[in-house]
């Protein structure tokens, strides 16, 4: 029987062609948009995490409480122990140690004068070769010109700067900052190379040094203003982040040194964990909101067909076809009418979701002025759920077309239907 509806769709086009359209359509807008959604959620995750906080971030609970003003006097001393014991007791994780900090780099002419100078946000880390941290923030893919920090002394910047303020790669720069002691720290620097993060505050002014250079800098002699914690792929677990900043801070909670370090989790941070619950929850309503709205479009197509079909209704009803087994046929063509335009749809949609995964959609023109910490590449992300969500609308929309259709012809009075057979 399955079949037979199968060809009769296939040879009258009018019954299946516009309806299986409108799902086609539907249903892969549906996964597009729930596919894209998933990765700019991951890429707000990511670039928060690559960037600032780490899956799990270290710090002194002074330095905690006065971070946004990059307060390096408080900042974490003693750091190659804490790193032995961290690797030690959580192996599972990369622990890479970090230093923030502001200040103005200065270029002076052959004379010595200032050439140009601009404020700039800075980052001491691991630059060495074979470093976590090179391929973490995709340093080697980012370069612009020049190449990575090969021996101490040398910096990269963003090539936004650096193009801004006529900058050449070999350039000497002098670094103006103050120490972790509260002095002036004035250190020369040359430029190694030029970046783009794909991040715009990054692409802006910021710099990256090495993280023994800027200790020397900011005598900051086996410190660090944080330990940033990662797991494994840059997968984040919430569940697992959240069960070792608990046990790590359970076991220095009796201490009222305000030098003790605290372990932070990735949702703890920036107010992450509340944009995250209201991204979650925004999400469910577009998601909720856009099949309803497709199924009302499918819905309506489905009624539509079917009131066309009152003549063809009416001719079986006047042969002696049980009312039942007509409403059935109906709703089992519906049926594979959904099934039919949902696969296909969905086929598209992840198609369309694995090139934008892979490969991505530039806006950097979008995100120049920005001051978050996002990725200029919108990606989608292809998850399980993506292979089913699209035929929510795509058979239930079709369907309830189907059903609503068949329900107002059934309810013909009898003098109406030999009229309209009439015509």
């Amino acid at each position: 029987m399955t079949w037979f509806l199968f060809k009769g769709l296939l040879r009258d086009r009018q019954r299946s062609l516009f309806s299986g359209i409108i799902v086609v359509a539907g249903v892969t807008i549906t996964v597009l948009i729930y596919c894209w959604l998933q990765g700019y959620k991951d890429d707000m995750i990511s670039s928060n995490a690559k960037l600032d906080t780490g899956h799990v971030k270290i710090m002194t609970r002074a330095y905690n409480e006065l971070s946004n003003q990059l307060p390096n006097d408080l900042a974490l001393t003693g750091v190659d122990a804490l790193l032995a014991s961290l690797r030690r007791d959580h192996p599972g994780l990369d622990w890479s140690p970090r230093i923030r900090l502001g200040g103005l780099l200065d270029f002076p002419d052959e004379a010595g004068e200032t050439r140009a100078q601009g404020p700039v946000f800075g980052l001491g880390l691991d630059l060495s070769p074979g470093s976590t941290e090179i391929e973490r923030l995709n340093l080697k893919g980012g370069l612009v010109r020049g190449r990575l920090p090969e021996g101490p002394g040398e910096i990269l910047i963003s090539d936004t700067l650096a193009r801004n303020l006529s900058v050449e790669v070999g350039d000497v720069a002098t670094l103006i900052s103050s120490t972790a002691r509260g002095g002036m720290a004035v250190q020369n620097f040359t430029v190694a190379g030029t970046l783009h993060f794909g991040v715009g505050p990054m692409d802006r002014n910021a710099i990256l040094a090495d993280l023994a250079d800027v200790q020397y800098a900011l005598d900051m002699e086996d410190g660090a203003g944080e330990v940033l914690g990662f797991f494994p792929n840059m997968l984040y677990d919430e569940r697992a982040a959240g069960l070792l900043a608990s046990a790590f801070n359970r076991a220095r909670a009796d201490s009222r040194d305000e030098f003790t370090p605290v372990m932070l989790t990735l949702r703890d941070q920036n107010a992450l964990g509340d944009m995250l619950d209201m991204f979650e929850f925004q999400l469910g309503l577009v998601i909720i909101g856009f099949i309803f709205v497709m199924s009302i479009v499918l819905w309506n197509a489905g009624l539509m067909s079917g009131i066309r079909r009152y003549g063809e209704v009416g001719v079986r009803l006047a042969i002696g076809e049980p009312k039942g087994h007509v409403y059935r046929t109906l709703l089992s063509e519906s049926l594979l009418v959904g099934l039919v335009g949902s696969i296909v749809g969905t086929g598209i949609g992840l198609g369309v979701s694995y090139y934008m995964q892979e490969h991505g959609i530039d806006v950097s023109f979008m995100t120049r002025n920005s001051s978050m910490l996002m990725s200029s590449v919108w990606r989608a992300r292809i998850v399980p759920v993506s292979w089913v969500i699209g035929f929510i609308p795509g058979l239930l929309a079709t369907f309830l077309g189907a059903a609503m259709a068949g329900v107002g012809i059934f309810r013909r009075q009898t003098s109406q239907l030999f009229k309209e057979l009439e015509t």
